[in-house]
């Protein structure tokens, strides 16, 4: 179920996949921005049929980005969403203050793999909230199997 060719290796999460948009599996709607803003390329945003297929309401996935963002203090005016939870893959390139949010909450050498570790976390706790279990069985367990653990 997991295309190698459209993962990752990135700190703190080896094989996550890449955006929605760029052919990632579920797991990577955890990269999704907040829905309802318009985007320069909308035309290709992929959450409102990852939300579909997971069983989950624009409304849920607000609430449950927005929860874990106030958990681990991600929420920051530095970013395009006010928070890193709505923040995407992209390394060194990121127009929306997602950089300068996460170098002003941890220490240069730990920025990244933090992130891309909670972002992980995030992820599960999406695919936990899923209705269409069957959809995520496979994605979810390869994500709680792995020898990397999730972040506290």
């Amino acid at each position: 179920m997991i295309n190698p060719n459209n993962t990752r290796m990135v700190p703190g999460w080896k094989f996550a996949p890449v955006p929605i948009c760029f052919g990632g599996d579920l797991r990577a709607i955890t990269f999704c921005c907040h829905p309802g803003y318009p985007l320069t390329f909308s035309f290709k945003c992929g959450l409102p049929k990852a939300l579909e297929e997971l069983g989950i309401t624009k409304e849920e996935y607000i609430e449950i980005k927005d929860k874990f963002s106030k958990e681990h203090d991600w929420d920051s005016e530095l970013t395009c969403f006010k928070s890193l939870s709505y923040c995407c893959m992209r390394r060194g390139g990121c127009i929306g203050g997602r950089d300068l949010a996460l170098s002003s909450k941890y220490k240069d050498e730990e920025a990244y793999e933090k992130y891309f570790a909670l972002k992980r976390k995030l992820c599960v706790e999406i695919l936990k909230k899923a209705r269409n279990k069957e959809k995520v069985k496979e994605l979810l367990e390869y994500e709680l199997s792995r020898p990397e653990p999730l972040v506290e």
